[in-house]
């Protein structure tokens, strides 16, 4: 857009003083020819299109008019006085423009000169597309035409729409979104710009997008706020109407809520502060924070500011007639206020007591029930016997257990409030008592246990457990503590520990009724006493009853309970011991049953001090007699193979057998003996050995000396004379014996395995290679040990037995004579062994 009509003069007064002033107003000319594209233009010649600001100014160019009618001066020319001239007149001035008009372009046709005014003027909206025909060449066509091809092809753009899913008839977009309608044109009222004449949406917009736009009410308000710093806003020659101030019942209600909570907020403060304040032009003194922080607050409604020549005073002024009429509506205010203060106290005062009834009636029902239910309970306690009834006049104790589990089930609340279970302790220990008075649990264990039961699902409490008679303890406790426990008492004193049948099962019966500390009481306090007693008086010698009968049945119950009885007990024996003679089999019947009851320690300890020497004695006094052999005394000291441990009868076979054994052996061989005989002789002998016997390794050893004495006999000829056969009879037997050893502990190892395997002891799937030779080496009792600070190329270096290995990506290498071999894992075994 050119600039060039903005530069000129104000009016032809100043313009003939040569004063030239720049105007910077828009005029209607510069509106209507803002986008006229055959506006007059300024042409440019060769020079000037190729050089620009540098090409030289011919002096017909400078004579040329500007589009704002003005010619530029030549500043470097000498200061000359120029004729102001003729005034033209308008009609003169008209003609000249209409002239220049013709003369400046014969192309196209020109658009209007900007108009000149002396006067500036306001810019005028109304009328600004008034002269829109004026704008445009009369040659350039109108838009009517324009995609009238359209009429004989569908056009890409619909191919390519129809190919992303584009419905005819529907919106753009994913979900349909978009418009369905082009956008249409609207035509602006005046010549003003876009939004000059407030909100241009059609109503294709509003429907298409029904969004509330709020620039008009913006722009209102800015309108209204722009007024404002004007202090009279009609001006000095307006008339204001006087505005009045209308406040319904409602909102003097609500400000009338809000003057009392403030109130209230400030009464509320504890303590009075005065606070001077100083960041005004006046200094000012306040009482209180809350005034402080009050002091820019802004009322909600004001009374309606005065204008300056209200001011100033009217006519017409009664100020006592104001204040009387502002105080009537102060005081109207107030009574409004207090009345809808009263009225809603009075309608808070309804809420609350009405709640309050709803409370006291619910509590009301609550209580009447409570009463119907507390009346129910004591019509059936009173059912109960008292002090003044006779013995047989009350309900019977299953009636009683039926009223407390009516009590428990109906009416469990009151059951636990008022501690009816104490009551029934009460009730039904006289019961209790009358009928267990005749009771002997000797007899009849089984008396009474069902009435027990019952009454302990009654009163037994799963959340208590008392562990000693006091006063919290359990009703149900204390019932048996009070009525059975001094029956079993009396029964136990008069009780024989030696018949122990009775007691035992009688105890047995009732251990599941009884509390664990009155079971514990019984058997320690009760039972335990009396057997203690009965083992001081007991006579090994003398009593025909093995004590073993009479205490061993105590232990399922007593347990460890009855270690103190085992060392009188083992002294009582071993003093019946010291003249028994192991012919006797008596003393094994009465030890036997204590072997499992004694600590393994002190069972070995009293074998060892009481049953071993005389066992020893006994096999010194054997006589080893192949012609005429007495079998008794070796007999009696086998017979003890169960009750001594393997390794203490080994070392009295060892110390006192066969070394006698052994002796007779090499004077047979000596004296030409027959080698029948003695093989029958040696097998025999070996006989008499348990498979466990045989299988511990000093028996073994002695056996294998024995078959090597008779090779040597037989290699040797010694004893002179042989018969024939007798060497291959010895080799076969020796064979044959070797043989059994192999196979027995073949079978041995092959139990163990299994044991093993079956107790899990085997350890899992090895994990690595490492793991599998150590399990191996387990299995084949090799040691397997790392070598401490020894590698062979970073590997550390571990012993197999006698051989040294390393391990590589799981391979096992063997140290040669100048080199590490790779083998197998079972060819490691087999070195290693």
């Amino acid at each position: 857009m050119s600039m060039s009509h903005l530069y000129g003069r104000r009016g032809e007064e100043e313009e003939e003083e040569g004063v030239e002033i720049e105007s910077f107003e828009v005029t209607e000319w510069d509106l209507a020819n803002e986008f006229n594209p055959d506006r007059r233009r300024h042409r440019q010649t060769k020079d000037q299109a190729t050089y620009g600001i540098w090409a030289d100014r011919d002096s017909d160019e400078d004579e040329r008019p500007s589009f704002g009618g003005k010619k530029s001066k030549d500043y470097s020319a000498p200061v000359n006085f120029v004729s102001a001239g003729l005034r033209k007149t308008a009609a003169e001035e008209k003609e000249q423009q209409q002239k220049d008009s013709d003369d400046s372009d014969d192309d196209a046709p020109s658009a209007p000169p900007p108009p000149r005014s002396t006067a500036p003027k306001k810019l005028q909206m109304s009328n600004f597309r008034g002269n829109q025909s004026q704008r445009f060449a009369a040659g350039i066509q109108s838009g009517k035409g324009i995609g009238s091809w359209e009429k004989h092809t569908k056009g890409i753009g619909q191919k390519l729409l129809q190919k992303m899913g584009y419905q005819p008839g529907k919106g753009l977009g994913k979900n349909a979104q978009g418009i369905i309608n082009p956008i249409e044109a609207k035509v602006r009222k005046g010549k003003g710009a876009v939004g000059a004449y407030g909100n241009e949406r059609t109503k294709q917009s509003l429907q298409d997008f029904p969004v509330v736009d709020s620039e008009e009410e913006e722009e209102k308000e800015f309108q209204k706020e722009l007024g404002q710093w004007r202090k009279d806003p009609a001006g000095p020659g307006g008339k204001k109407k006087p505005k009045y101030s209308y406040r319904t019942v409602d909102e003097l209600k609500a400000k009338g809520k809000l003057a009392g909570r403030s109130s209230a907020a400030s009464a509320g403060e504890l303590a009075q502060v005065k606070v001077i304040d100083m960041t005004g032009r006046e200094q000012k003194v306040y009482y209180s924070y809350s005034q402080m922080s009050n002091k820019h607050s802004v009322p909600d409604e004001g009374p309606p500011s005065m204008s300056t020549q209200d001011q100033k005073g009217t006519g017409f002024a009664l100020p006592e007639l104001e204040h009387n009429l502002q105080l009537l509506i102060d005081l109207t205010e107030q009574d409004i206020l207090q009345s809808a203060r009263r009225l809603q106290h009075e309608k808070d005062v309804v809420v609350s007591l009405s709640h309050e009834s709803r409370a006291l009636q619910s509590r009301l029902d609550v209580e009447q029930d409570a009463i119907q239910r507390m009346e129910a309970v004591l019509a059936m306690v009173e059912r109960f016997p008292s002090g003044e009834m006779a013995p047989g006049e009350g309900p019977t104790l299953q009636e009683c257990a039926r009223i407390f589990e009516t009590l428990q089930t109906d009416y469990y609340e009151e059951y636990k409030m008022m501690g009816l279970a104490d009551l029934a302790v009460a009730v039904v220990q006289p019961l209790l008592k009358e009928k267990l008075r005749s009771w002997d649990p000797l007899k009849d264990s089984t008396y009474c246990l069902e009435d027990i039961g019952q009454w302990r699902a009654i009163l037994e409490s799963r959340d208590l457990h008392s562990s000693a008679p006091d006063s919290n303890m359990d009703p149900y406790h204390r019932l048996l503590w009070e009525v059975w426990i001094p029956v079993m008492r009396s029964c136990v004193s008069s009780w024989q520990p030696r018949i122990v049948g009775p007691m035992v099962d009688c105890v047995e019966m009732w251990a599941p009724l009884l509390p664990l500390w009155i079971l514990d009481h019984v058997l320690e306090q009760l039972v335990l006493p009396r057997l203690q007693r009965e083992v001081d008086n007991w006579n090994p010698l003398t009593d025909t009853v093995p004590i073993h009968s009479w205490i061993h049945p105590w232990l399922p119950l007593l347990q460890s309970r009855l270690e103190p009885l085992y060392p009188p007990i083992r002294s009582k024996l071993s003093n019946a011991l010291q003249r028994w003679h192991p012919s006797d089999a008596s003393a094994r019947l009465i030890l036997q049953p204590w072997k499992d009851v004694f600590t393994p320690g002190a069972w070995e300890a009293f074998m060892v001090k009481n049953i071993i020497p005389k066992l020893a004695l006994c096999l010194e006094e054997l006589v080893i007699n192949p012609h005429q052999q007495q079998m008794e005394p070796f007999n009696w000291v086998m017979d003890w193979e169960g009750m001594l441990s393997p390794s203490s009868l080994v070392s009295l076979l060892d110390k006192n057998f066969f070394s006698k054994w052994l002796q007779v052996l090499c004077s047979w061989l000596s004296n030409s003996p027959n080698y029948e005989e003695l093989t029958k002789w040696f097998l025999g002998w070996k006989s008499m050995f348990s498979d466990v016997l045989l299988a511990q390794p000093l028996i073994k050893e002695k056996f294998n000396e024995a078959l090597d004495i008779m090779n040597r006999a037989v290699s040797s000829g010694m004893g002179g004379y042989m018969q024939p056969g007798a060497r291959e009879n010895i080799a076969y037997l020796t064979q044959t014996e070797r043989r059994k050893d192999f196979q027995y502990e073949a079978m041995q190892e092959r139990r163990d395995a299994e044991s093993v395997a079956h107790r899990g002891i085997s350890a899992g799937v090895p994990t690595n290679f490492k793991d599998l030779i150590q399990t191996k080496a387990e299995e084949n009792n090799i040691v397997f040990m790392p070598l401490v600070a020894k590698r062979h190329e970073g590997k550390p270096l571990y012993t197999f037995g006698r051989i040294v290995i390393y391990i590589d990506r799981g391979v096992v290498f063997v140290q040669g004579e100048k080199t590490w071999v790779p083998t197998s894992l079972q060819s490691l075994i087999d070195m290693a062994k």
